[in-house]
């Protein structure tokens, strides 16, 4: 059985993720999952796609798998990490990818919840960035993701207190596109996927290319962005990268030193 389940209804397609028991965390065989099935979508001209959780889960995703991280002893966001090919395959998906949320959304799965297009939830959905918690320097193209969504204050709120925003918050911030009840979640989702179906799917595919594009023109110099990964490095090597990891996969508080 793999980590996920594709199906097609009446021209919406459906990704559900299939990893209960590790909280639907975004390993890497998770992430290759995902890929091809956006890749397999596409080329079966699938004009819309939902990406959701199991019914009944507590958990949409509960972010990078930190115990293939402890193994890999490198950088986990970096440009060919599995994560951020499945951000650029859902940025580069020809329709709206809409994520369906009930239950928690950490780490990492929050940037995936939002580089969709569209944000679906219940009153269950939470959202938590936790890359402090282990001592992670996020990547600097994720940053400007969280800044361009939430704009700096909230984003560094996110980041900094690693604080589960709740679902009516995050309507506010603008997390959630709309929230609704449980039993409506899913009739309420694919009801607005319906609508993205009815319309020209090269009209859709070329504006959504344009928010792409223009939502990410935000240049930098050569000498910014060596700082900002030096920035990143320096924390890789330190004690308390690896001290967060080890404390994570050991259930216990993390040790931090500061070095």
């Amino acid at each position: 059985m793999g980590f996920t389940a594709t199906e097609v209804r009446e021209k919406v397609g459906l990704i559900t993720f299939g990893n209960p028991g590790k909280r639907n965390a975004l390993c890497a065989g998770l992430l290759d999952e995902l890929a091809a099935a956006l890749e397999r979508l596409r080329a079966e001209r699938v004009p819309v796609v939902v990406l959701a959780a199991a019914p009944g889960s507590k958990v949409w995703s509960a972010g990078v798998d930190l115990a293939e991280i402890e193994k890999s002893q490198h950088d986990p966001l970096c440009y060919d990490s599995p994560l951020e090919r499945v951000l650029r395959a859902v940025e580069a998906f020809p329709g709206p990818v809409i994520a369906m949320v009930r239950g928690g959304v950490w780490g990492g799965a929050c940037d995936l919840a939002l580089t969709c297009d569209m944000a679906v939830g219940d009153p269950s959905a939470t959202f938590a960035i936790t890359p402090v918690k282990v001592g992670i320097p996020y990547n600097a193209s994720g940053i400007l993701h969280f800044i361009n969504h939430l704009g700096l204050n909230r984003a560094k709120e996110m980041f900094f207190t690693a604080e589960p925003v709740d679902a009516v918050r995050a309507l506010a911030f603008g997390i959630l596109n709309h929230l609704v009840p449980p039993e409506q979640l899913e009739e309420f989702t694919f009801c607005l996927a319906r609508k993205a179906t009815a319309h020209s799917a090269l009209s859709v595919a070329v504006i959504k290319e344009q928010f792409r594009i223009l939502s990410g023109a935000h240049p930098i110099s050569p000498e910014t962005f060596e700082r900002v990964e030096e920035l990143r490095r320096k924390v890789f090597e330190s004690h308390d990268y690896a001290e967060g990891i080890r404390a994570f996969l050991e259930k216990r508080p993390p040790c931090f030193r500061g070095d």
